[in-house]
């Protein structure tokens, strides 16, 4: 009997891909539209923490074997771009040291949590080490990829706006910033994670996988940028006023 991708209630990992995807950049709108500037702030550290702890597991898509996590940590590369397309450069830099401070502190406070000697009763430690213990050339890697890469993002999407500022080349300016960006961030996190720890050829596997996952969800974000200007030209976004 044929086995579909659908079956009995399953879903393949590729269909549940794609409802991750729709489930992260739904939910940045839906933060934006009722918490305004606030709710795309409180993203940030949402999808650095979520993204750190999905890259653990593994997953197979098309029979390309990548990590999960992808998604959510380019949601905030689609976070920074709003930021900067209706807020400005300095709102869209904000919310990068947000999300670098999300990060470190959870690094820091988890790993000091993990030196605490377990009771008797307590059963949840070795899985809390398997998530949160990073080795310290994971952690500087991934602290220093995000850093660089997002504030290379805000730079090139003011630069490109300045460029291009009509509507029509919003999809240029997300996408030219975003895609050399993400470009930047994998290289950065590869080499400083892995280089000299795998062979060769396995390196440059994950170099190449990890990087065009991250250009599909970049090339795929574009038309909810355009919600989210479409929303802000029609005062749709429930903002705080002290925050104005």
């Amino acid at each position: 009997m044929t086995t579909f991708p659908l079956t009995f209630g399953t879903l393949s990992n590729e269909v549940l891909w794609f409802f991750l995807l729709l489930a992260n950049f739904s939910a940045i709108l839906l933060a934006y539209r009722f918490f305004g500037k606030i709710g795309l702030y409180i993203w940030i550290p949402i999808a650095t923490i979520l993204a750190n702890i999905q890259v653990l597991k593994m997953v197979d898509l098309l029979t390309i074997g990548v990590t999960l996590g992808n998604i959510t940590y380019a949601s905030s590369f689609l976070v920074t771009d709003i930021l900067s397309e209706n807020y400005g450069k300095k709102s869209a830099k904000k919310a990068v040291f947000i999300g670098f401070f999300s990060l470190t502190a959870t690094v820091i406070i988890m790993n000091l949590a993990l030196m605490f000697k377990p009771n008797e009763f307590d059963f949840i430690q070795q899985s809390l080490e398997n998530i949160f213990a990073l080795l310290p050339r994971i952690a500087l890697a991934s602290l220093i990829a995000y850093g660089v890469s997002q504030l290379h993002d805000v730079w090139a999407y003011n630069f490109w706006k300045n460029i291009f500022p009509s509507m029509k080349f919003l999809w240029l300016r997300n996408n030219a910033s975003t895609m050399v960006s993400q470009l930047i961030d994998s290289l950065i996190f590869t080499f400083i994670a892995f280089w000299g720890l795998l062979p060769q050829s396995e390196f440059v596997q994950i170099l190449i996988t990890t990087y065009v996952v991250k250009l599909i969800v970049a090339a795929i974000d574009t038309p909810f940028l355009y919600m989210a200007r479409f929303m802000f030209n029609h005062s749709m976004i429930k903002e705080d006023k002290e925050e104005n």
